[in-house]
């Protein structure tokens, strides 16, 4: 999965951006994670930690539906099944694994990758580090990527936005953002941070939870307002009953850059 990039410091971005009054995040982030408990699918990649396994999938689901890359995660990890099973191998043994898939860069960076974990193949032992930031500087690992990981293996507290999270976190909090804005990039990462719950572990359900509401429920094409669990936090939905946003601006001059 991909979406907006993100500013390369986090929490300069939360203290540059829009914040959400914690009451209200708290609230919704307890009602997503009640909603997801009852409601979330079944995939593969949510019954491990294991980071190497969980970058697989993040890299194959960039562009690509769950249902095709369900069959497929499994078979490339059972070709596959370490980092360093990859770094062996020759690039053209893990493109023609990731046959089918398309974008064939993800294969070619999920190889230079795993080439430099491990030294070039030499160290066996050779893992993903826990820390988004250091994810992010690893062949073809961007800001979504890193968080995800981080988050999905190691339980860290990190945001991650991805399209669909993007979507969610613009209609509940900032309708009037601009996606395609440096600006409005800036503020979704922001909002995704500021709604972070306390802990590593509460966050690895709020964000799979974020993620699944803009697939099943927030989707692109139609709003089912009446089937999500969080529509009384919803800014959009307020606003069109004369409310006003849940998210507020904070006072900054100071412009940043992201990159991914």
């Amino acid at each position: 999965m991909s979406g907006p990039r993100a500013p390369r410091s986090s929490r300069a971005a939360a203290t540059a951006a829009p914040v959400v009054d914690h009451v209200v995040a708290r609230r919704f982030s307890d009602k997503l994670r009640r909603w997801f408990r009852a409601n979330g699918r079944d995939l593969p990649w949510r019954k491990t930690r294991d980071p190497y396994h969980i970058l697989v999938s993040e890299l194959m689901l960039q562009q690509t539906q769950v249902s095709r890359v369900v069959p497929r995660y499994g078979e490339f990890l059972s070709e596959f099944p370490t980092l360093h099973h990859v770094a062996r191998a020759r690039p053209k043994q893990v493109t023609e694994a990731w046959s089918g898939l398309g974008y064939y860069a993800r294969a070619r960076n999920l190889h230079a990758l795993a080439r430099q974990v491990t030294d070039h193949g030499r160290d066996a032992g050779g893992t993903l580090p826990s820390d988004a930031e250091a994810l992010r500087a690893l062949p073809g690992v961007g800001a979504y990527t890193a968080g995800a990981v981080s988050s999905f293996a190691y339980e860290r507290r990190a945001e991650l936005v991805d399209t669909n999270v993007a979507r969610v976190l613009k209609r509940m909090f900032a309708p009037e953002a601009d996606l395609k804005s440096t600006r409005g990039q800036k503020r979704v990462w922001a909002i995704a941070r500021a709604i972070l719950p306390r802990t590593g572990r509460a966050t690895w359900t709020h964000n799979q939870a974020l993620m699944e509401l803009g697939a099943l429920v927030c989707t692109a094409r139609v709003a089912r307002c009446e089937a999500c669990p969080v529509s009384g936090e919803c800014a959009t939905r307020a606003g069109a009953n004369g409310a006003g946003p849940r998210a507020r601006p904070a006072r900054s001059t100071r412009r940043e850059r992201p990159t991914s």
